[in-house]
């Protein structure tokens, strides 16, 4: 049996398991990864770089200025004036969804999840329900909205990177809209299936007071991770390590720990924020990380792309939807970070071989990609941090009743911006 069929049965059991065993993802993560390790798929001098240590430590970081920022019951203050503002449960939600997206068009989609799902959580203990709902859709609309700039994720500093596009290319290029209103108009479509979706979520609300914010400077630290995140953006990425984003958040979490521990003199807080920061969700993404890694040593995701090649011949409107929805289903599985890194070239190369500009290929790329870990629950890193969130709070959420609320959600939200794009960029 050769490397590449085993690396494939390998892939596809990891994933199996880890829709099927949500309590356990992180140990079959971890196992999956250390296979691909000793039979010897990735080599072991490639394990540690095959971890997006920018992804971890950012996430790291900001659980910790996350726990801080409870803490101070900012979360709690503006889930009372989310409660003052909204007639039901319906529009709590929706406005939840509409506020994470605002957020992630700025700064990581993981890093929305993270400021954005203790607000739900207060609003669904003042209400006594659920917040699986509201953690949901706070995650879907933060993938959505992750493509909408050049900072909203991961794949949309790539995809600058090789297009060469700056913070407004996003908004307006070439004389026609850009990105940024594509997504707007995925946004406003998806969240018209929202309103459907949670349409018997008519329990009413009522404002209870305002809680009294204990301490601010949490909030100045939440503030600053998305400026200086922003920030960061606009430096060349040859000019600044690959891990710059996640320094900014651990860096401005030990600020606050410092500044908590100069304040109060005790190391209570320091111990309290560390044990806030979920262990089992870095470890679940750090396996992830690895089996996705050996998957592309495997050279898998290089034959996937062969294939829009070959299969699209000189279509380019078979070939653009192929992009798109082949990356739609695909990111649904495995990571979209070093699926489009491999595409993107791919997609130069074709356009440059049909004689025509690049952008259709690559905005169709970005979009499919981009929303298409929206599918299931281990498709995207903040669908993963959102239900770790949840887990902690004694919630553990099947595939099933994610994806009855994120597939029809994605499905509206990629073909809006599917046939937008082919008729702006065409």
């Amino acid at each position: 049996m050769n490397t590449k069929l085993i690396a494939v049965i390998l892939f596809a059991a990891t994933y199996i398991c880890l829709l099927s065993f949500p309590k356990k993802r992180a140990h079959f993560a971890l196992g999956s990864a250390a296979l691909f390790i000793i039979l010897g798929i990735l080599p072991l001098g490639k394990v540690f770089f095959a971890i997006n240590w920018n992804v971890i430590l950012m996430i790291a970081g900001t659980m910790g200025v996350v726990a801080l920022f409870i803490e101070s019951k900012m979360p709690a203050l503006l889930g009372d004036i989310i409660i003052e503002k909204t007639p039901n449960v319906k529009w709590a939600i929706i406005a939840l969804s509409l506020f994470s997206g605002i957020v992630s068009a700025f700064i990581d989609n993981v890093a929305t999840v993270l400021i954005i799902a203790p607000v739900a959580l207060t609003i669904s203990k003042k209400l006594n329900i659920s917040p699986v709902s509201s953690i949901i859709a706070i995650s879907i609309a933060s993938n959505l909205q992750g493509a909408a700039t050049l900072v909203g994720d991961t794949t949309s500093i790539m995809l600058g990177g090789i297009a060469g596009l700056d913070f407004l290319d996003f908004f307006v290029f070439q004389g026609r809209a850009g990105m940024f209103w594509i997504v707007q108009a995925g946004a406003i479509m998806s969240t018209l299936v929202l309103l459907f979706v949670f349409r018997k979520h008519k329990q009413s609300v009522s404002a209870m007071g305002r809680t009294k914010v204990t301490d601010f400077m949490p909030t100045v630290l939440m503030i600053s991770i998305v400026v200086f995140l922003i920030i960061a953006s606009f430096i060349p990425a040859d000019s600044k390590p690959e891990i710059t984003n996640g320094l900014i958040c651990v860096g401005l979490f030990v600020f606050g720990l410092v500044w908590y521990l100069i304040k109060t003199k005790s190391p209570k807080v320091i111990f309290s924020s560390l044990k806030e920061i979920d262990l089992f969700t870095l470890l679940l993404l750090t396996g992830l990380f690895i089996v996705v890694g050996g998957v592309t040593e495997a050279g898998i995701v290089d034959d996937i792309s062969t294939f829009f090649v070959n299969f699209g011949g000189g279509n380019i409107f078979l070939i653009y939807t192929l992009i798109v929805w082949v990356s739609v289903l695909l990111s649904a599985v495995i990571d979209n970070i070093p699926y489009v890194a491999t595409m993107l070239p791919i997609a130069a190369g074709i356009a440059e071989l049909m004689g025509i500009p690049p952008y259709v290929l690559y905005f169709g790329l970005l979009g499919g990609a981009t929303l298409g870990g929206n599918l299931t629950p281990i498709g995207a890193s903040a669908n993963i941090t959102s239900l770790g969130i949840l887990r902690k709070e004694g919630y553990e959420v099947k595939a099933s009743t994610f994806m009855k609320i994120s597939v029809p959600f994605t499905l509206t939200a990629v073909m809006t911006g599917y046939l937008l794009i082919w008729f702006i960029w065409r």
